[in-house]
């Protein structure tokens, strides 16, 4: 073996997961719910035709990461109301026990922790169904953030405060690609 002397050692100590269509498949069709409730919301409670609301819908994505982070920029919107509303689902139509998934994670020796731009009663309710909530001692909701959310770089940085970590002592498991290519200049 040659001389290490120069290398620093790195430890893993956290893993990092995102929730929605993460710790469950896109097929589950429970964030095509959330995106029903966001245009429903949209309408119903922010007065806006079918159309503009889903034009507002796709361009605050795009803008700012969620419908929520554009409605906070742009208007007047009562944050609570919207993470209420849009949340309220029962999710057992979409997801259900995943006891692969719980054994997998169970492998896993790392701090879990989930980071979410819902809510923590959402993703506590999300872990409960899945089975593997005991897993999850940690999660950094929306309001932790102060509602800087994903993909926002800001978002980033204010976890690795609230868990005490450095970039290089965790892994992120997030499944948009775009999410991931941002993230590449902060590890």
């Amino acid at each position: 073996m040659g001389d290490l002397s120069g290398l620093a050692i790195i430890l893993i100590k956290h893993i990092i997961f995102d929730l929605d269509e993460t710790l469950y498949p896109r097929r589950a069709g429970l964030m095509q719910e959330i995106g029903e409730r966001i245009l429903r919301y949209l309408i119903e409670r922010m007065g806006f035709s079918p159309d503009e609301a889903e034009a507002r819908r796709a361009r605050y994505f795009h803008a700012y990461g969620t419908s929520l982070r554009g409605l906070m920029t742009e208007e007047t919107v009562d944050t609570e109301d919207y993470l209420t509303f849009v949340h309220d689902i029962d999710l057992a139509g979409y997801i259900g026990p995943s006891p692969a998934l719980d054994a997998m994670l169970r492998r896993i020796p790392l701090a879990k922790i989930v980071f979410t731009n819902a809510t923590r009663e959402h993703a506590r309710r999300v872990l409960d169904v899945l089975g593997i909530a005991d897993h999850f001692p940690f999660v950094i909701d929306i309001r932790a953030m102060d509602f800087i959310n994903k993909p926002d770089l800001h978002a980033y940085r204010r976890i690795l405060d609230l868990i005490g970590a450095r970039a290089e002592e965790c892994i992120i498991s997030k499944t948009r690609r775009a999410t991931c290519a941002r993230l590449r200049p902060w590890a």
